[in-house]
């Protein structure tokens, strides 16, 4: 019958706008605004240090904090390496909760040597921070340059390492 059709069709068309809506709505999400410009917009990053520490210990994962600003050439260089390394984007997707903080934090245990940029440091799921994982500059403990990368890698293998054999 004819409104039997009609009806069906207007079935029809509910459930592809439903769809439809469903898909924007989900296209407007993928845009990572916590990514502050491109580390990984793969990667899922926690808001504050606080959600960030809570994450890691209900997760049993490690807490990896990356200072930097955004007018800084060193950290523009950093980040892009960071986002361009396949390995070091597949870690911080499955194996560690992700921060990326352009202001401090009021915990002085992430500055031990200073506040400057770029500054990345690994917090333990038991909430300590490892001020024993660090770079290669005696400087600045804290800091890596996009050559470092490979460097950086082996922090954070070792920072999961940590974690196995303490806890």
């Amino acid at each position: 019958t004819m409104l039997h059709s009609t009806l069906a069709l207007s079935l029809l068309l509910i459930a592809v706008s439903s769809n439809l809506a469903m898909a924007i709505k989900k296209e407007k999400r993928a845009p990572q605004t916590l990514s502050r410009g491109r580390w990984g917009d793969e990667i899922t990053w926690v808001q504050t240090y606080e959600e960030g520490l809570y994450q890691a210990k209900k997760s049993n994962k490690p807490l990896m904090v990356i200072h930097h600003l955004e007018d800084c050439q060193y950290c523009q260089a950093l980040k892009k390496a960071f986002a361009e390394n396949e390995e070091v984007q597949e870690m911080a997707q499955n194996n560690f909760v992700m921060l990326n903080l352009m202001h401090e934090t009021t915990d002085k245990n992430l500055s031990p040597d200073g506040q400057y940029v770029p500054r990345i440091m690994f917090v333990d799921p038991s909430l300590t921070v490892r001020a024993d994982i660090t770079g290669r500059y005696s400087n600045r403990l804290y800091t890596y340059e996009p050559q470092d990368i490979p460097f950086l890698i082996e922090n954070m293998k070792k920072a999961l390492r940590l974690i196995q054999t303490e806890l």
